[in-house]
């Protein structure tokens, strides 16, 4: 969450010639209400089978780029459903830059406290610290793993698009 996922996808997707897909984006399109909406209305665990079978719908698309929710690796069998479906890539980015990213969006659910309220600075960080700790396990299975920081979107796509030409040739 907020290393760049959703917004990197689709310029990554269009150097390689790919069509590209924001897994929360279509989700949310599908289901006519936010991610906040659902998680609050459905739970996790619903939203967690919801983004499983979209995932598992649009992964069996060709030459196609899915934008994934910071969660959907650590989700029943999905790291392992992903990995053979693809090449996963992991954008590791510093928590420091994640606070910075996200600290002024109210719209992620698992960065407010149980009332829906925006945590303080101090409790985010905690926050991001804690998630990273708690996801790192799935990320560091990733076939590819891209060590981000604040560069230009530019910069940042055309060293992606090096690094996935570099396993999957065109």
């Amino acid at each position: 969450m907020g290393c760049g996922k959703s917004t990197l996808a689709h310029p990554v997707a269009t150097v390689l010639g790919y069509d590209s897909i924001d897994l929360d984006g279509e989700i949310e399109q599908r289901a006519g209400i936010t991610i906040s909406q659902l998680f609050e209305e459905q739970g996790e665990a619903s939203f967690r089978r919801i983004e499983q079978g979209l995932l598992q719908e649009l992964s069996f698309k060709p030459n196609i780029v899915i934008a994934l929710g910071g969660g959907t690796v650590t989700f029943e069998n999905n790291l392992e459903f992903i990995k053979s479906n693809g090449l996963l890539v992991y954008l590791k980015v510093a928590p420091d830059i994640i606070l910075k990213r996200v600290h002024h969006k109210h719209h992620r659910p698992l960065l407010n406290d149980s009332n829906g309220a925006q945590l303080s600075k101090d409790a985010l960080m905690e926050r991001i610290v804690s998630l990273l700790h708690q996801r790192e396990r799935y990320y560091n299975q990733a076939d590819v793993t891209i060590v981000l920081n604040d560069s230009s979107i530019a910069l940042t796509v055309d060293h992606i698009v090096r690094v996935i030409r570099s396993y999957v040739p065109l």
